[in-house]
């Protein structure tokens, strides 16, 4: 068989970035510029004060920048132990485990924990790294419409009323990041607890943001044997990694079977130095989370009437559907001087590329009044 030369792979790829670019769905880095409604540091702790001297006080107290090798090497440090009891005390569930980042977290949960005679029921806009997550797992999977318990409920009762006898697992995000709409998480958690399932959470949009003391959506079930959630570091929270949260028996398990947390090197004690400041901010200043409230209020008046999402939460998409148009919008609001990204498919269903404009403390309620007034202008 003749070898297919080096020139001939880059010649293949670089024609399929030509077909990406053809359909306005080619991606390119690009720098921060303009006021923020692009991230997702929705209470502006990335660059808070607190975070920078708990990272400086670290540092001073000698603790290490890099880990220098996986937790069950010699890259187990005493901020990660303390990282992940404080976590476990502050979401009020029997145990965490950090990992390097809510995608990984997603993989490794999903791959590691269902088994072979299970059934994963996911919802159809649950997050890549959790589909990255089936394509990996050992057990069936089955696919709910959004945001819909009783399609969950009828694929339990399906999946048992053909014999099986093995654990069902329902994975959902709490807060969905491309649309800003919650889960109906009391509805799946009764869903769970009358078809014996584990009930699966990602809370990493709510993580901060919500319940008490930014707690998330899913606090009123932190503590159930049949729930685990992920907690995003790497949002509200200003940092990085992710939490898994939830019985003690699901860390010990990840620590010996998941792969992702077994063979990747621990995170930066620093940053968990970080994630710790990060929490106790979210329980000291509450006011934090009142001024995103109240922008989020101002905005739905102001965003609303040109047609974005009014969701009730931070995350406001205004869907334009076609791919060029989304981006073009997007590239004369950038001129403009404000951050707003296009989201194009796969990362949405075809037909509904949108602008995600995202709220955050580093923008003020006068941001989004002139957001407003040049969105309708060049609309």
């Amino acid at each position: 068989m003749d070898s297919v030369s080096a020139t001939d792979l880059w010649q293949a790829q670089s024609a399929d970035l030509a077909g990406l670019q053809a359909r306005a769905r080619l991606r390119t880095l690009a720098p921060r510029a303009g006021v923020d409604f692009a991230s997702n540091d929705y209470l502006g702790l990335a660059q808070a004060p607190r975070l920078r001297q708990a990272v400086a006080d670290a540092l001073a107290r000698g603790v290490a920048v890099g880990s220098g090798g996986s937790r069950l090497l010699r890259g187990n440090d005493p901020e990660h132990e303390a990282l992940e009891a404080e976590a476990a005390a502050f979401f009020g569930c029997e145990s965490t485990l950090w990992f390097s980042a809510g995608y990984a977290g997603n993989v490794a949960l999903i791959a590691t924990l269902p088994q072979r005679e299970d059934l994963v029921i996911y919802d159809e806009l649950i997050h890549a790294s959790v589909h990255e997550g089936l394509r990996l797992t050992r057990a069936r999977t089955a696919m709910a419409a959004h945001n819909d318990a009783d399609a969950f409920a009828t694929l339990a009762a399906q999946w048992r009323a053909q014999g099986h006898t093995g654990r069902l697992w329902l994975c959902v995000e709490s807060l969905y990041s491309m649309d800003g709409d919650r889960a109906p998480l009391d509805d799946l958690a009764a869903v769970a607890q009358r078809h014996g399932a584990i009930l699966v959470i990602d809370e990493a949009h709510a993580t901060g943001v919500f319940g008490p003391d930014g707690r998330g959506l899913a606090a009123h079930l932190d503590g159930r044997e049949d729930v685990i959630a992920l907690r995003t570091c790497g949002k509200a929270l200003g940092c990085e990694g992710a939490l898994v949260c939830g019985p003690r028996v699901v860390r010990d398990f990840l620590v010996n079977r998941g792969r992702p947390f077994i063979f990747s090197t621990a995170p930066s004690p620093l940053m968990a130095s970080a994630v710790r400041e990060a929490l106790r901010i979210c329980a000291d200043e509450p006011e934090r989370r009142a001024a995103l409230s109240a922008l989020i209020d101002h905005a739905a008046r102001r965003l609303g009437p040109l047609g974005a999402s009014v969701s009730g939460s931070q995350v406001m998409p205004l869907i334009l559907g076609d791919d060029a148009r989304t981006m073009a919008v997007a590239a004369r609001l950038q001129v403009a001087g404000f951050d707003v990204r296009g989201i194009r498919p796969p990362t949405v269903p075809a037909g509904t590329s949108r602008l995600r404009i995202s709220l955050t403390l580093n923008a003020a309620p006068a941001d989004v009044d002139a957001l407003a007034a040049t969105l309708e202008e060049i609309l």
